[in-house]
């Protein structure tokens, strides 16, 4: 803050003096001069955002209660700016099974490792989320939105994928953006589904 009255500085930009009223009010905006990027690092906030949206289909034979592999085509990476960096995970998938009535489970994966799923108990499987719909016709589709906030502790590039996973006692076909029978024809749809990556600073 300069001595005695403001005056402007060499950017034409006014700095209140020590003699002037507004000196604390000035002290407080002057700290906004520096970079967005370092306001954001000091403060808390989002750093960056990666998204993959799958607009094609997926399909996988997967044995009763298990999970299919990381479903192709969707998975999300990202480059943590720093160690302490949090990363807010979104994924959003719609699709069904050969099951009669439509069903979407599944669970979200940092590289290999399960995040955002439930607590053990006994054999139960632990999942990110369960959706279905009181409809046994196999033209319909459930759609599941998950979130979780993980701390991958890293500076590498770190990769989320999404398994999909086979509530029935036997093996069934499990679909992505897509319905079971996938008859051409308008009353079959063919959603998108999307995995949304936010850095949050720590």
């Amino acid at each position: 803050m300069p001595i005695g009255p403001g005056g402007l500085d060499s950017n034409g930009i006014w700095q209140f003096g020590e003699d002037d009223s507004e000196a604390l009010a000035s002290d407080l905006l002057n700290l906004g001069m520096g970079s967005v990027s370092t306001a954001i690092s000091t403060l808390g906030g989002v750093l960056q955002v990666v998204s993959v949206t799958k607009t094609d289909t997926f399909s996988a034979s997967v044995a009763a209660a298990a999970f299919s592999a990381n479903v192709t085509g969707f998975s999300a990476t990202i480059t943590p700016a720093s160690t302490s960096s949090k990363i807010l995970v979104a994924v959003s998938v719609s699709g069904g099974s050969s099951a009669d009535f439509p069903v979407m489970n599944g669970r979200m994966l940092r590289g290999s490792t399960p995040i955002g799923v439930g607590d053990t108990a006994g054999i139960r499987s632990s999942v990110s989320g369960s959706s279905g719909i009181l409809n046994a016709q196999h033209r319909s589709m459930a759609n599941l939105s998950v979130e979780t906030l993980d701390s991958p502790s890293t500076t590498s590039a770190t990769t989320y994928n999404f398994q999909l996973f086979n509530t029935q006692t036997a093996t069934a076909t499990l679909y992505m953006n897509r319905t079971h029978d996938d008859d051409n024809a308008a009353t079959h749809m063919r959603p998108a589904s999307t995995i949304t990556l936010m850095e949050v600073a720590g």
